[in-house]
């Protein structure tokens, strides 16, 4: 198996956050519903990401090791409640199988006959993966009838989809509600770094968060001021609050109807002591094309025709300098228009420093967000992180502040409370 260093790195015993998890889990001769993410890319018929593949390794390794019958259930795309032929799960099952190395068998419904077939001819040790949730109109809707379907098929459910845990769907929920729930170990990789970055951190901590617009960032922003002691903004959000200072940013993306917003922020993040930093210079151009001519300016000179597309030399060693204080990171958002070359390089430097400091053991780096783990492919560090979440969706709203369902539902039936 490839695999991906970020998800094995180690986390201390004593600070692990409590929940159930398959440690305490007796499953020979058992039928284990595993909830997964097997919404992997694909283009033209080809899955071209194996890394979700990788990470749900060692959930199943460990159940069918331990004689589990392995029953991997997930959603796939968006058919909408219908059968759509290119959202099978059927081509994902084998390249499943691949990855594992292991025979993985195939059911083409994930609740009714077909699937109560395929599940009484498993034996100990062996894997099956059901056919597209979202085939059926119920999982979105959390549908009880569908819930206690799929419930009906096992005697005990695991999920490992966090990146799923913002839904509160039939197989991420409401089948919680029937069967003993336990976390599988990338749902318990991915809750304990996220407890450990910001619910109980080794200070000083802090966090980058960058993107394109403050507007979709608001939630995130408020509720880490208060949890951070140093706050870094890039992308073009650094934009819109160097604008709202009286900052000439030319014709840079910004937010102008976000400036009182971007001012109240900075007024908030001083009350509660949390140092906010900006790009002090930048790499500009006239036009945002691969390898366009650029220049490289202070920050209060960027010339009227152009466009901040970088975060400059001068702010990445400042930036640098002041991760090198930290003991905790949180990473969503990249610091310039990383996809399109010069505008990588402020991006790839921090990324590259951040890594260092995370090898070296002075810095807990915790990365997530789809532009960011991109960013962080593209910069070669990927594996160099503490860990870094693909979750999407739930990594952000976790950073937001707000309780997953899917997480809600693997207390429901523990008896314990999950740290937030």
């Amino acid at each position: 198996m490839s695999g991906d260093p970020a998800v094995t790195q180690a986390v201390p015993e004593e600070k692990k956050a409590a929940f159930r998890t398959i440690d305490q889990l007796e499953c020979r001769g058992k039928r284990v519903l595993l909830r997964a993410d097997l919404n992997v890319p694909v283009k033209d018929g080809r899955i071209t990401d194996l890394t979700r593949l990788d990470r749900l390794t060692p959930t199943i390794r460990e159940l069918a090791d331990k004689g589990a019958r392995v029953i991997v259930v997930s959603h796939f795309d968006r058919p909408k409640g219908v059968r759509v032929p290119s959202m099978s799960l059927a081509p994902v099952g084998e390249a499943l199988a691949g990855v594992l190395g292991h025979p993985v068998h195939f059911a083409a419904d994930c609740i009714g006959p077909e699937a109560e077939a395929a599940v009484s001819a498993l034996k100990d040790g062996e894997v099956l993966v059901l056919e597209n949730t979202r085939y059926h109109p119920g999982e979105e809707a959390n549908d009880p009838e569908m819930a206690r379907a799929l419930a009906s098929l096992a005697d005990i459910y695991v999920n490992d989809a966090f990146s799923a845990a913002h839904r509160a769907h039939a197989s991420t929920e409401g089948v919680a509600r029937h069967l003993p729930a336990h976390a599988g170990r990338l749902m318990q990789a991915e809750l304990t770094a996220l407890t450990l970055a910001l619910e109980h951190p080794e200070r000083p901590v802090g966090a980058i968060v960058g993107g394109a617009k403050v507007s979709t960032k608001l939630d995130l922003i408020g509720n880490i001021l208060g949890r951070v002691d140093v706050l870094i903004i890039g992308g073009a959000m650094a934009n819109t609050f160097l604008a709202a200072q009286g900052v000439e940013v030319g014709r840079s993306l910004q937010e102008p109807g976000m400036h009182d917003t971007a001012r109240s922020i900075l007024e908030q993040a001083k009350a509660r002591g949390c140092e906010i930093l900006l790009p002090v210079d930048a790499v500009t151009a006239t036009e945002f094309k691969a390898n366009a001519a650029t220049r490289t300016v202070p920050i209060a000179e960027v010339p009227v025709d152009s466009m901040i597309l970088d975060c400059g030399p001068e702010t990445v060693a400042l930036l640098g300098s002041r991760i090198g204080s930290l003991r905790t990171l949180v990473w969503n958002g990249p610091m310039g228009a990383f996809e399109t070359p010069p505008f990588d390089a402020g991006t790839n430097a921090l990324a590259r420093m951040v890594a260092s400091l995370t090898e070296a053991g002075t810095l807990r780096s915790v990365a997530g967000g789809g532009d960011t783990v991109s960013a962080l492919r593209h910069a070669g560090v990927m594996g160099k992180m503490s860990y870094v979440s693909t979750a999407g969706g739930a990594f952000l709203e976790w950073l937001e502040g707000k309780m997953l369902p899917g997480i809600q539902a693997l207390d429901a039936l523990a008896g314990i409370v999950l740290p937030r």
